[in-house]
């Protein structure tokens, strides 16, 4: 998998684990939408910018396996996503699921729709602790003509507990070319 000209490492190392099922096209939208928040860029240097929210991820969140479908993460509970209790903040599970929901969305829409988030459904069960490693998988549930239903799982690396789910709706509209 080649990445792109910039000098940020790939979120798609050597030991990802890609299905050969998978359109090389799809792999790379994934790919992109990773590195579209785990990795910092100069105009984020502000936190001024649209994406300044995505420099708390750049260390802590990294892709372990890409299918047609399915996406499968890593993220480290890092200090600086944490709430004042010491477990992840509910906002960063958010946008981890969004994120991972849309990635995996594209796996499966074209590019020539554009998809609109409709819900974002949450279940926080148990807290992940600051430390710890998180398995994150992302699945297509259902994708039609106008609609994709994502499901993300969260769950502790070593007891494989889940402590968060989510569940997103994307609704698809093709975009206009004028």
């Amino acid at each position: 998998m080649s990445s792109s000209a910039s000098s940020s490492p790939s979120p798609i190392s050597s030991e990802t684990t890609i299905s050969k099922e998978i359109d090389p096209n799809n792999v790379s939208l994934a790919e992109n939408f990773l590195k579209s928040f785990t990795f910092p860029d100069s105009s984020l240097d502000d936190f001024a910018s649209f994406d300044s929210f995505s420099v708390l991820f750049q260390n802590s969140i990294r892709a372990l396996s890409v299918a047609r479908g399915r996406i499968t993460c890593s993220v480290v509970v890092t200090p600086g996503l944490t709430n004042y209790f010491n477990g992840l903040h509910g906002g960063a599970v958010a946008s981890i699921s969004e994120r991972l929901s849309m990635a995996c969305a594209r796996t499966f829409v074209s590019e020539e729709k554009q998809l609109f988030l409709g819900e974002l459904s949450m279940s926080y069960l148990s807290a992940a602790p600051v430390t710890s490693e998180l398995v994150v998988e992302g699945s297509v549930v259902r994708s039609g003509r106008n609609l994709t239903v994502v499901n993300v799982e969260f769950k502790m690396k070593d007891t494989m507990k889940v402590t968060y789910l989510a569940r997103a709706t994307f609704y698809q509209s093709i975009i206009s070319k004028l």
